[in-house]
């Protein structure tokens, strides 16, 4: 299986969608994706992973990298995962203390203009 990626904007927040398996071998497109996002100055992002069969330790550390890389801009890198196999990974690693988990983009939007206000 190889790796979609995609983005768009939707209410101030660039939402990465991706699709696939995010591993040892795909895992540095999504590490490029984020940095060039960041770069461009999208500080607020949601990383989509609905679609996501298969994620490992390179994956994780993509997107451990990504939350560091947002938060030097007071920023925010928040996932939406419902699929118990890749949430069991993030519980796993303790993950789910550091990142936001959401069952849908909309709920992650949300959640973050809460916060702000």
């Amino acid at each position: 299986m190889d790796l979609k990626l995609d983005h768009h904007t939707q209410d101030d927040t660039e939402v990465v969608v991706v699709e696939g398996e995010i591993d040892v071998y795909t895992a540095p497109r999504l590490r490029e994706l984020l940095i060039d996002l960041v770069n461009k100055g999208h500080h607020h992002l949601i990383v989509n992973m609905e679609k996501v069969e298969f994620l490992d330790s390179t994956g994780l550390g993509v997107l451990v990298g990504g939350l560091k890389r947002v938060r030097a801009h007071d920023g925010t890198l928040d996932l939406v995962c419902t699929q118990e196999r890749i949430l069991k990974i993030f519980r796993i690693t303790g993950l789910t203390k550091v990142f936001g988990i959401y069952e849908s983009v909309q709920e992650a939007i949300d959640k973050r203009k809460s916060k702000q206000s």
